[in-house]
């Protein structure tokens, strides 16, 4: 696959643009203004002090004084038992154990923190252009405009900036599809390297666990491919298996040893925890399911463009109300083109994996949602790669049909979804600090 010196040097330009906007967004957006962000610290603080591992216990969560804290934009006045809030210490440690470092370092400052997620971040933004630039090598501008959706798209990039485990999560995620796409290509990509990277997977966050669920299904496409004796299938997934259990295995060996069986995660011993967390049974018990899923679609599409702060700051009257439609329009653009464009390519292994990582994030959300009351985009950004690949491929097919005969316009679209960046920088400044500062 050959790049050019101008694609090169746009891949550097988003990258760039990526860690200048993120680090505004960390130094500036109000501390502790993003969701779960003081639990998160506080997890970290707790390996520093008490070292590891924390555990999830009452107490951990006060409903009471987080709504508080959220009413009061976080006064400081009210933040002399912020270090309670520790209602995240059911998570696995890698991401925490790492920014340990960062902490130990700067004596815990907040916004070195955010520094050292926003850099795993830019991680992510690399890989997004690898991934998609291997899957469609022809379109270069197709694997451009999914780097710069995946940097600059407004929630994302405030999610990224924060102190919470979710950029080492994607980065996971980011690595493992492309080390599987590898795999299926036929490159050197062991099975070892694949049971390494979900073993880590496994330590790092239960969202990315679909991983677990996605490496055996390559083995299987590849051993199809191959078309090799049965026995050397079993011999490939028990590789696989044996690896990624050892390392991960080690914290579900804690959880039964701290939480007993069969709590294998702590999501039994968070859930009694956090009893009072609004429940979807109560909701449709008084407004009904009709109104339930509406207002679960609704919420969750704002919020995952953009609704800041812990879901304070919806963009309903930003622009006129403009951004929300723009943005429901590239939506339907991109979605639309992606089943069109579909029915004209032949199913390649690489976009049934990227397909399954979507299905299972968004049974994931789905499976949550019976239970909590849930309704925040962010917990799709496990799939945001694959959802950026489909979508800026509908756009460009779009592009292809109605453009067909300005070859420039080709970049219109990687260009168009850079400008996020303006709106980014727009949203800081107008709406995130004056909205979220106390």
């Amino acid at each position: 696959m050959l790049v050019s010196l101008t694609e090169k040097r746009l891949c550097l330009t988003i990258l760039l643009l990526y860690l200048v906007a993120g680090a505004l967004y960390a130094i500036y957006t109000p501390a502790w203004q993003l969701p779960d962000e003081p639990a998160h610290y506080n997890y970290i603080r707790q390996l520093v002090e008490d070292g590891c591992c924390p555990r999830i216990e009452t107490g951990d969560w006060s409903s009471e004084y987080l709504a508080q804290l959220t009413s009061s934009r976080f006064a400081p006045k009210l933040l002399d038992e912020l270090a309670s809030i520790q209602y995240e210490d059911h998570h696995p440690p890698l991401y925490y154990m790492l920014a340990s470092l960062v902490y130990r370092l700067t004596a815990g400052d907040l916004i070195a923190l955010r520094l050292f997620s926003l850099t795993l971040g830019a991680g992510v933004v690399a890989l997004s252009y690898l991934i998609s630039r291997r899957l469609l090598p022809a379109q270069p501008q197709v694997a451009l405009g999914v780097m710069a959706l995946v940097a600059f798209l407004p929630q994302h990039l405030h999610m990224l900036s924060a102190v919470n485990n979710d950029a080492l999560a994607e980065l996971l995620v980011g690595l493992t599809l492309l080390w599987l796409l590898r795999y299926l290509d036929g490159e050197h990509a062991p099975v070892w390297q694949l049971g390494i990277l979900v073993g880590l997977a496994l330590l790092t966050k239960l969202t990315i666990y679909f991983l677990a669920l996605l490496a055996p299904l390559a083995i299987w496409l590849r051993w199809r491919q191959t078309q090799a004796a049965p026995r050397a299938l079993l011999r490939s997934l028990a590789v696989f298996a044996a690896i990624a259990l050892l390392i991960g295995g080690l914290w579900q060996l804690r959880n039964i040893s701290v939480y007993g069986f069969p709590d294998l995660l702590g999501l039994a011993a968070h859930d009694a925890v956090v009893a009072d967390q609004p429940r979807t049974a109560d909701y449709i018990r008084v407004q009904g399911a009709g109104p339930y899923l509406a207002q679960m679609l609704g919420t969750t599409f704002k919020s995952f463009w953009g609704q800041f702060g812990w879901m304070a700051l919806p963009l309903d009257q930003v622009l006129g109300g403009w951004i929300y439609r723009g943005f429901a329009l590239l939506t339907l653009a991109g979605a639309s083109g992606a089943l069109l464009s579909a029915r004209r390519r032949p199913a390649a292994d690489g976009w049934l994996i990227l397909l399954a990582a979507l299905l299972i994030t968004l049974l994931q959300f789905g499976y949550y949602n019976l239970e909590f009351q849930q309704w925040q985009g962010r917990y799709l950004f496990p799939a945001l790669i694959p959802i950026a690949c489909a979508l800026v491929c509908g756009l460009d097919w779009w592009r292809a049909r109605l453009l067909s005969r300005w070859q420039a316009a080709r970049w219109l679209i990687p260009l168009a979804l850079s400008s996020l960046f303006v709106l980014d920088l727009y949203l800081l400044a107008r709406v995130i600090v004056p909205g979220l500062s106390p």
